[in-house]
């Protein structure tokens, strides 16, 4: 889990993102054409369908997404995580796979297999399209943990997998606008936190 200061830095930065989330839809003007704001890592990834992707290009590029990591083997967070995470795409209907997009990086890529997240998506009965789960180079699944904010603040308890966030960050790509929240955050609170970045 984050260390107290880093969880609060986080949520703090979120909340102040939040409350402007509505200002900023209604006025940032979207992207051009092929930009990246934020310079998201275009790295490559495989998804749980063994299916090689580009983390910009395919999975981010004007979509609203929802980010948070795990690994199949966790005995900690991930376990409610994800099962409430499961709550949240039951909640958002068929918008997931539509326009709001939902993945889960690993954070032990070099033990968790595309096989092996199959295996995890089945065993929490997530078979709708638009949750997707995403596996890869070390590095690559590294850099993409520290970029999108998962770190913690703490040099020493963010060596340890075992206690790493609960977060789930999202936002939509072409207004850019994102904020974040605990994966552990009542279904419905969530659902209500990805409306401050929808664009409908």
């Amino acid at each position: 889990m984050m260390s107290r200061r880093g969880l609060l830095t986080s949520l703090s930065a979120g909340l102040a993102s939040a409350v402007a989330a509505p200002a900023i839809a209604a006025t940032a003007p979207a992207a051009a054409p092929g930009t990246n704001r934020r310079n998201f890592p275009n790295v490559s990834l495989v998804t749980h369908e063994n299916r090689t992707v580009k983390f910009y290009d395919d999975l981010v590029k004007g979509k609203i997404v929802l980010f948070n990591f795990f690994y199949t083997r966790c005995e900690g967070v991930c376990i409610p995580a994800t099962a409430n995470l499961r709550k949240v795409q039951n909640m958002l209907g068929d918008r997931v796979g539509r326009d709001i997009f939902m993945y889960s990086i690993s954070l032990k890529p070099e033990e968790d297999q595309p096989r092996d997240l199959k295996d995890y998506r089945e065993a929490y009965d997530i078979s709708a399209p638009g949750w997707t789960f995403l596996t890869g180079p070390k590095q690559h699944c590294e850099l993409l943990r520290r970029r999108l904010g998962f770190a913690d603040v703490d040099p020493e308890r963010d060596r340890d997998v075992t206690q790493h966030s609960g977060l789930v960050v999202f936002g939509n790509e072409p207004l850019d606008s994102w904020t974040a929240c605990p994966a552990l955050a009542n279904p419905i609170e969530i659902v209500k936190a990805v409306s401050w970045v929808d664009w409908r």
